[in-house]
């Protein structure tokens, strides 16, 4: 069976209500497996991560997309993380048996459901309708509160589905189809955050890190500590051990520890076999295929 999966990044960490409803949505007439839910209070921020057939999959995105759109308000909206929408990004990753072209497939259809509730919609990564719009942290510069100064150009920011029109309460909504993407943060002992900005400018690609890492550094006021928050957008050219070595060392040069680490959503299990062959020094004769859960 051709399988794919759905990460839906939804701007709501606190409501316990919604996040609940938005779940039971999704897992309405239990035809696709959530994989994994994780919600932040700092960052106001929930990933719905789901998979199944192509079909089912595609139809509990859209349930998603519904309860988020009546429920989410991003008038009132605030968090750590950036954003720029209710359903801020849906990012969809092949499974089995799916090409990129059938899975871009998915990614319009799912683009013009959105942009039918009246949300602009931008397609990203290997969806892409543009160069210049391959990369998420460019189509969400400014957030959610330049969005409307930005849909007045329309040379620059018309939608790939939707208005040219700025939805207050929904915002606009990323989506496209990527590499499988490694969402890891790690936490530092430490509240000073020009320390975190500089541990997270020593591995994030565009101020000299390595090439596969997008980072921002965050506060995190409920654990009074610092995250640095990355996308590991291709673990095998950058993996974990790697990324974590290298901030454990530069933090500790600021006389800062690592309290703790994280990783948000499904994770390859070939990552992790190279996170277990660096650390407790596999052989050759260990392959992902002995990973199970």
């Amino acid at each position: 069976m051709k399988t794919i999966m759905a990460e839906i990044n939804v701007s709501e960490g606190r409501n316990m209500d919604t996040i609940e409803a938005i779940k039971e949505a999704v897992l309405k007439d239990n035809k696709v497996t959530m994989v994994d839910l994780n919600y932040d209070s700092d960052h106001n921020r929930s990933v719905f991560t789901f998979k199944g057939s192509v079909e089912d999959t595609l139809e509990a995105a859209k349930r998603l997309v519904d309860v988020a759109f009546e429920r989410v308000d991003m008038t009132t909206q605030h968090g750590s993380h950036p954003r720029q929408g209710a359903v801020d990004v849906a990012a969809w990753v092949p499974v089995k048996d799916m090409s990129t072209d059938e899975m871009n497939e998915v990614v319009h259809a799912f683009g013009k459901y959105v942009g039918s509730k009246g949300v602009p919609v931008f397609y990203y990564e290997d969806s892409a309708t543009r160069e210049d719009r391959k990369s998420l942290v460019k189509l969400r510069k400014g957030e959610y509160e330049s969005l409307e100064e930005r849909l007045k150009d329309a040379e620059n920011w018309t939608p790939d589905e939707g208005e040219r029109k700025f939805n207050p309460k929904s915002g606009a909504t990323v989506t496209g189809t990527r590499f499988p993407l490694i969402a890891f943060n790690v936490y530092l002992n430490t509240e000073d955050m020009e320390i975190a900005k500089a541990v997270m400018r020593s591995v994030r690609a565009k101020t000299g890190g390595y090439t596969a890492v997008r980072a921002i550094a965050l506060p995190i006021e409920d654990q009074k500590c610092t995250q640095v928050s990355m996308n590991l957008v291709n673990y095998e050219l950058t993996p974990i051990h790697r990324v974590f070595e290298t901030i454990k060392s530069e933090a500790e040069s600021y006389g800062v520890t690592v309290k703790s680490s994280e990783l948000v959503g499904p994770v390859p299990a070939y990552a992790l076999e190279e996170l277990l062959r660096f650390y407790i020094r596999l052989g050759n004769g260990f392959t992902a295929d002995q990973i199970y859960n």
